[in-house]
């Protein structure tokens, strides 16, 4: 959990910080480059973004988060004598000891791309999963995922029945959210952050639902990002057979029941794990030349002390840093065992032992996982997409287009690769391979190469009628391509970006039913778009308010009941807005008001859900706007809002009251409970029409267009 959040252990402070990251000593905080402004359009004259106006500073944070969701999994295959001392330190497994340091490598991580340019990151990292859970998750975790995203009414568990954690509920997400608002809210009111840190503090309950939505991405058939590239197969000094056992790992392994589609060609890594305290490092050394002679060079040795876990009051201990990417679901089982339980003592590894564990996670990334990435990246572009580029590539896509419908009506077998009947590829086809070759560029930050691949494969996905692999196609290129850092023109973002992300959400939620994956396309989408500024911020709210429309229909499809995740989707919107500064002494092109309003939206929501702190804190960022609105309904309307979240004073000036509605005359109560009906009667025909330009039409007695026509840009803007 990262400290922006209200703790759920005991703690005597709340840091107000945005979206910080975990760190022990010996892990630096990220530093990404700064995001450049799209480039100006001629279409519009207000495309450029003011280089003066103030950034916030969650933004290079959004754009890092999205780039440390996609990473690189490996897996775990250790012997029991391996876990047995991991447990002797106080962790569930080996694996959850690596776990934390793979999330956050050390230093900067040298990657060179496909033209054989190096480029260093200081943001980089991996995620350490068990191969048996891997195995244990195939298709029921694509089941329990895909009956999360269908918005059944069936309670989700959190566990596949194999104690494998899930990922890709949307529900769980939100019900996380939920139980840290409340718990948050539970706090002394000193303790949470001022007026001052309102935007901070809100935008942290955004980043954890971010957060918690890309973690522990589901295994899934149409993508390999969860997919293992490289396995640990580790024993201890302990073991009386050490090569043997370590075959036996290795064919233990093979012989895993994988989901068909999960391919086994990853990388091994083989490591010798020394006890510092029982065992003679003499004799380890020995047995780990043996290793190298057997198995080559990616071994490594480790050498950790035994004896009972330390504790945060020793000289020599460190704190193990949180693990930042478990799954919604895990970490709500972590707060129910913290909750019915005692109260687990913090993690701590000796400071040898913290570094013995970073050494090898980063020697073991950029010396073994990175380069065998760039092998494979090289060898699939140069022997299967080449080929698909050419000539015969070519012809044979158009043939599959054109002769493809003639074929199924003549009850001939199909030349595709696809199998409709388990909705995938075989691991050994091209169009697979091409898959895994276009998400390891994505996950070596290779931009423009995975770009590149993404766009062949959306033809041949769609030829195969292949929907969830084309809804995934469309909606990697559209992302990997606003990561190129190219200019986002007005012409790129209407014929390029906005008919992929539109497709993409289709097949998603209409072929396949996967809410899921449609959310999360367009919430990525929305973050690295706000990224840009100028327009892409406004296209970034209009798929933000898309994405609310999704989350609005996935959980009460026949009501008008809000959730946490459409509130906060909301208030996103008018985080887009205010992106746009404006240029020049007038802020010309800036999108207050629209912010603003949509900030009362998010107020509005808020309360309906009883969450009355943060509806306080979107009236703060909003009443700037409306305090001297010239409409008097629009102030019965926030001071509505005002009464029903407990905010005083009331935002009305009688005085200003009374020269609007009847030249001075003295207000009554009759006057006061009509300005308070009609400012409901706007937020309801606000929340239902679907906030389109000049729609409202303000009723006080009898209907005023003029006032409708003329005035309400003062509320709406353009």
């Amino acid at each position: 959990m990262s400290s922006a959040f209200p703790s759920l252990r005991t703690r005597p402070t709340l840091p107000a910080v945005g979206v910080s990251r975990a760190t022990s000593v010996y892990l630096r905080n990220s530093s990404t480059a700064p995001v450049h402004s799209s480039v100006t359009s001629l279409n519009s004259l207000f495309n450029q973004t003011n280089l003066n106006s103030p950034r916030p500073p969650e933004d290079e944070d959004c754009k890092g988060l999205v780039c440390r969701a996609f990473v690189p999994h490996i897996a775990v295959h250790v012997s029991d004598d391996t876990n047995e001392l991991a447990r002797e330190k106080g962790f569930v497994d080996f694996k959850d000891m690596l776990r934390p340091y793979g999330e956050s490598i050390q230093g900067r991580i040298t990657i060179r791309d496909s033209q054989g340019i190096s480029t260093t990151h200081d943001d980089y990292g991996v995620r350490f999963v068990s191969l048996t859970d891997v195995a244990g998750s195939g298709e029921k975790w694509e089941t329990g995922a895909s009956r999360a995203m269908n918005g059944s009414s069936e309670k989700a568990t959190g566990s596949n029945g194999s104690g494998v954690f899930q990922g890709g509920s949307v529900e769980e997400v939100e019900e996380l959210v939920n139980l840290h608002m409340e718990r948050a809210e539970e706090l002394n009111e000193t303790s949470l952050p001022s007026d001052g840190d309102t935007s901070t503090f809100n935008q942290s309950f955004y980043m954890l639902y971010l957060r918690r939505l890309l973690s522990a991405l589901p295994l899934s058939p149409h993508e390999t990002f969860s997919h293992p590239v490289a396995c640990v197969i580790a024993i201890s000094s302990r073991n009386a057979n050490p090569i043997d056992s370590l075959r036996n790992l290795y064919n233990s392994g093979n012989q895993l029941p994988l989901p068909d589609y999960v391919s086994t060609d990853y990388l091994r890594y083989y490591v010798l794990v020394h006890d510092e305290d029982r065992d003679d490092i003499k004799k380890s050394t020995l047995l780990f030349d043996q290793m190298k002679k057997h198995f080559g060079l990616h071994c490594h040795l480790l050498r950790l002390r035994s004896g009972g876990a330390s504790v945060i009051s020793d000289d020599d201990a460190v704190i193990v840093p949180k693990s930042q990417w478990i799954s919604a679901a895990e970490e709500l089982h972590e707060i129910r065992s913290r909750d019915y339980h005692d109260e687990q003592p913090t993690a701590c590894l000796p400071d040898s032992d913290a570094t013995g564990i970073q050494t090898m996670v980063r020697e073991m990334a950029q010396v073994s996982v990175i380069p065998f990435m760039e092998r494979c990246i090289a060898t699939w572009n140069d022997q299967v997409a080449s080929r698909r580029r050419g000539i015969s590539g070519r012809f044979i896509s158009m043939s599959k287009r054109y002769f493809s419908s003639s074929s199924s009506r003549n009850s001939t077998p199909s030349s595709s690769n696809y199998d409709a009947l388990n909705q995938s590829y075989p691991p050994s086809s091209p169009e697979a391979q091409m898959r895994k070759l276009a998400d390891y560029a994505f996950m070596v930050r290779d931009w423009r190469l995975a770009h590149s691949i993404y766009e062949l494969l959306r033809t041949d996905f769609n030829n195969d009628k292949a929907w969830k692999y084309h809804a995934g196609a469309q909606e990697m290129a559209a992302i990997s391509l606003i990561l190129t850092g190219t200019g986002l023109t007005s012409k790129v973002r209407a014929d390029t970006i906005a008919p992929m992300l539109d497709l993409s959400c289709y097949s998603y939620l209409s072929r396949c039913s996967a809410t899921y994956n449609a959310l999360r396309c367009l919430l990525v989408a929305v973050e690295l778009l706000r990224t840009r500024g100028g327009g892409a911020a406004d296209e970034a709210a209009t798929w933000a308010v898309r994405a609310r429309e999704i989350i609005a229909n996935t959980h009460t499809p026949n009501t008008t009941t809000t959730s946490i995740g459409h509130a906060l989707i909301t208030e996103r919107v008018g985080a887009c807005y205010s992106v746009r500064a404006g240029i020049g002494s007038g802020a010309w092109g800036a999108r207050k008001r629209k912010a603003a309003m949509w900030g009362m939206l998010a107020a509005g929501e808020w309360l309906e859900v009883a969450k009355l702190a943060q509806s306080r804190r979107c009236l703060d960022s909003a009443l700037v706007m409306y305090e001297r609105s010239g409409f008097a309904h629009v102030r019965g309307f926030v001071e509505h809002l005002k009464r029903q979240a407990g905010y005083t004073p009331l935002l009305v000036d009688l005085h200003d009251r009374d020269r609007q509605g009847n030249d001075g005359g003295a207000n009554n109560e009759d006057d006061d409970e009509e300005e308070e009906d009609e400012g409901v009667e706007i937020q309801s025909e606000m929340l239902h029409a679907g906030l389109k330009r000049k729609s409202l039409v303000i009723e006080r007695g009898e209907v005023v267009a003029e006032e409708a026509g003329n005035g309400l840009d003062r509320f709406v803007d353009s």
